[in-house]
């Protein structure tokens, strides 16, 4: 906040945990500070005040910024029943229906058109699957040229030695 109102940079470390966490799994020792580096952080005005002078600049950050003696905001949240937001208490639980652990009382899949769709991608999938098997036999028999059917790979060829 200092940063902001009197405009002076902001300087702490920045922890290189990469080279951290490689010297501790060479089990080498080292200090708190061997891996950091200085770093001052300097913070510019938003592009919407920058043609405002410092002082009015600082007074809006100012203004804008929390004080010690600003309450803290109460949760808030919507109570079953209510036809408005009402401010809770920290910590306390709001009566909720779980939709994820009720059953539901449709059985998705078990309807004639379900099976159906389900039935047909099955013989689909079986015709490839034969199609593809026969096609990598002839390869690997040697019979050329051979047609796999669309969407597949075809399987590598055996390595023949020079």
């Amino acid at each position: 906040m200092r940063a902001m109102l009197d405009g002076e940079p902001l300087e702490g470390y920045w922890f290189d945990r990469t080279q951290e966490f490689a010297a501790r799994q060479r089990g080498e020792e080292y200090g708190r500070l061997d891996f950091a580096e200085r770093e001052t952080v300097t913070l510019s005005p938003l592009p919407c005040w920058e043609n405002l002078p410092a002082d009015e600049q600082r007074r809006r950050v100012a203004r804008r910024s929390p004080t010690r003696s600003s309450p803290k905001p109460l949760p808030i949240a919507r109570r079953p029943g209510l036809s408005r937001w009402v401010p809770q208490p920290f910590g306390s639980r709001i009566p909720t229906t779980n939709h994820s652990t009720r059953r539901s009382r449709r059985r998705h899949s078990s309807t004639l058109r379900a099976r159906g769709v389900r039935d047909d991608l099955r013989a689909d999938y079986y015709a490839f699957l034969a199609a593809f098997r026969e096609a990598a036999d002839r390869l690997k028999a040697g019979i050329l040229p051979v047609i796999f059917p669309a969407g597949s790979f075809p399987p590598a060829l055996p390595f023949v030695p020079g």
